[in-house]
């Protein structure tokens, strides 16, 4: 049985699920502190507006006394009574306008405030944690998540005030004149009350499973959408279009068997918090108390009104309620972004004294107790290139990563220039190390921003002269607006051009150390060529650690290192690894074809770059 067709009732929650609750509800006020004053002041105010309100309701019912009472009309208590509506309702008005002005205000200081500390904790995380991280997690929290917390905000709290104050105050003036006029205001609540209980039974369960069922509809329109050139080509739409289609019907069949019926109670129920509802009620149980000499009509008259402001009040408290679940939830999800470990930084750091990178007995996995890479040494001299073989999973990626600290190791040390990296302030170190990812990652923003992402400084003619090393001037320069068109507006990149966009933008930021992570690995023969082109202008003089994807193109490196279960299986020259006759002959021959040539990126002729795809990171 599935989890929508369960009928067991819905389970309560455990007590690590309230002591969830209660952090994230500390969460919320943590974050809330540095405007809880403003807040406060909002409420005080809040609050006076909505007893102001109350009073132009008890001036009604003065006036109502007034022209009921025995004998002449008592002008002058009409007119201080009007004159009391209209200086408490204009009171009422500035109070809560200014009690709302003051929140949103403290709603936008609150906003920047978060912001700017996201923005200081996304520039201090280590970089891996991107890798790990997707970028709807950081959109929602720097978005999403902070705009719920404006209701909670700028509105929640002077509301929340207003629809507490008010009803207490009105009850209160009942009671004082006359207690059963505050309990026949009272009398239709409990029907609502017990019927919302009835409804809101298992909410948390129940908006759980259909969060479940939604995200198999959004995974079935993800998949629909990604696979519907295949899908169209083998004539396959129908059976496509099923899985979307039972996708939706389950999600429409669990939404409509627990609305339908709550929608029915919920119609019948409201009713008792209608106005013609609580009019009926207060005028019949007035008549009554009328008649039994406990009140005068004038006294109905103020029951009514004062009964007719609770069900808004109830209305106010409810979605309060609401807010304050979206907030809670968002504050968890925005503390945990902010608590997001930092990189860390030496007190004194140090800066590298030459070129060279050296990794001594290092070892470092993901998760603490599962290491990825086991006591690796290895050392790369300045001006030569090394490169990285192995099978899917044996940590070549891994290792790369570590020398622009994209994690920090857990033993032993990563050195540059005889510098432990840990030891060499951050903004030193990247200008130091550069790296080009088999990920490309473009800004929206100009061709030449782009290009001077490591390098502001850098002149019109170093923009072309790197562009053009890299082999994509000119399709810049075909370009509308040449170096000043816009990424995804007037400047539109293939895979290998984008690619080529990154190896001139390493090339203008003129790192001596540099990291290549699979920069060919998925674009077409003609792009990987000028890619390789490109590589070897990048490459001529640098300290270079490269991810081999393909093995024709590293024939001619300075060491290659086989990597196998995050060891060094073995390393060498090409020919040397040759003749030795373990992994990379092995590999060497079963992708080997002599008729193909490329170039690689020592800049000589190599041997065949087979077709297949290797040693996926």
């Amino acid at each position: 049985m599935t989890k929508e067709q369960d009928p067991r009732p819905a389970t309560q929650p455990t007590e690590p699920d309230r002591d969830e609750q209660r952090e994230t509800a500390r969460a919320l006020k943590e974050l809330r502190r540095p405007v809880a004053w403003m807040t406060r002041l909002g409420v005080v105010l809040g609050g006076i507006g909505a007893l102001t309100t109350l009073m132009p309701f008890v001036g009604i019912a003065e006036i109502g006394r007034a022209l009921l009472a025995e004998g002449p009309l008592d002008r002058g208590r009409v007119v201080t009574a009007a004159v009391v509506v209209a200086v408490t309702l204009v009171l009422g008005w500035s109070c809560n306008g200014a009690a709302l002005w003051i929140t949103h205000l403290a709603d936008g200081r609150l906003q920047a405030d978060l912001r700017r500390r996201m923005v200081g904790k996304l520039g201090r995380v280590p970089l891996g944690w991107y890798s790990a991280t997707t970028s709807g997690r950081v959109r929602k929290a720097a978005q999403e998540d902070i705009d719920d917390l404006h209701h909670m905000v700028a509105h929640h709290d002077v509301e929340l005030s207003g629809a507490i104050v008010l009803p207490v105050a009105g009850l209160g003036y009942l009671c004082w004149v006359d207690w059963r006029l505050a309990l026949l205001a009272l009398v239709t609540l409990p029907v609502y009350f017990t019927a919302y209980a009835f409804m809101m039974r298992g909410f948390t369960d129940k908006m759980r499973q259909l969060d479940a069922a939604f995200g198999r509809v959004s995974a079935a329109v993800v998949e629909f959408v990604h696979g519907i050139s295949v899908v169209k080509v083998f004539g396959g739409t129908r059976r496509a279009h099923a899985g979307y289609r039972d996708a939706v019907r389950a999600y429409s069949d669990q939404y409509t068997g627990w609305v339908r019926p709550v929608l029915k109670l919920e119609a019948y129920t409201s009713m008792a918090l209608s106005v013609p509802v609580i009019a009926l009620v207060g005028l019949a149980g007035g008549t009554w108390f009328t008649a039994q000499g406990w009140v005068t009509p004038a006294d109905v008259l103020a029951e009514i009104l004062v009964a007719a402001v609770l069900p808004s009040t109830l209305l106010t408290l409810n979605q309060g309620l609401t807010a304050q679940r979206k907030a809670v939830a968002a504050a968890g999800r925005i503390t945990t972004l902010l608590g997001t470990p930092e990189l860390p930084e030496a007190d004194s750091p140090h800066s590298p004294q030459g070129n060279d990178v050296v990794f001594d007995n290092v070892t470092f996995g993901y998760e603490q107790g599962t290491p990825v890479l086991h006591g690796i040494s290895l050392t790369c001299r300045p001006g030569t290139v090394t490169a990285l073989v192995g099978g899917s999973g044996t940590g070549k990626s891994t290792l790369a990563a570590l020398v622009p600290r994209f994690h920090d190791v857990d033993s032993g040390t990563v050195r540059i220039g005889g510098t432990d990296v840990r030891e060499i302030a951050p903004r030193d170190l990247y200008r130091h190390v550069g790296f080009v990812l088999q990920d490309i990652q473009l800004l929206h923003g100009t061709v030449a921003d782009n290009l001077r992402l490591g390098r502001p400084e850098a002149t019109d003619a170093e923009l072309a002269e790197a562009a053009a090393a890299a082999r994509i001037h000119d399709r810049i320069t075909r370009l509308p607006r040449g170096y000043d068109a816009v990424i995804g507006e007037d400047a539109i990149f293939s895979g290998g051009e984008a690619q080529r966009l990154t190896i001139a933008r390493a090339l203008l930021a003129d790192t001596p150390v540099l990291v290549l992570d699979e920069a060919t690995a998925y674009v077409d023969p003609e792009s990987e060529a000028e890619i390789q082109d490109a590589l070897s202008t990048l490459v001529r003089g640098r300290t270079v650690l490269v991810v081999a994807h393909r093995l024709s193109t590293i024939t001619d490196v300075d060491q290659i290192v086989v990597l196998d279960g995050g060891r060094i299986a073995e390393q060498g020259a090409h020919d040397e690894l040759l003749a030795a006759g373990g992994q990379y002959a092995r590999r060497w021959a079963a992708h080997h074809h002599p008729d193909d040539g490329v170039v690689p990126p020592g800049g000589r002729p190599g041997a065949a770059a087979p077709s297949a795809e290797e040693n996926e990171r």
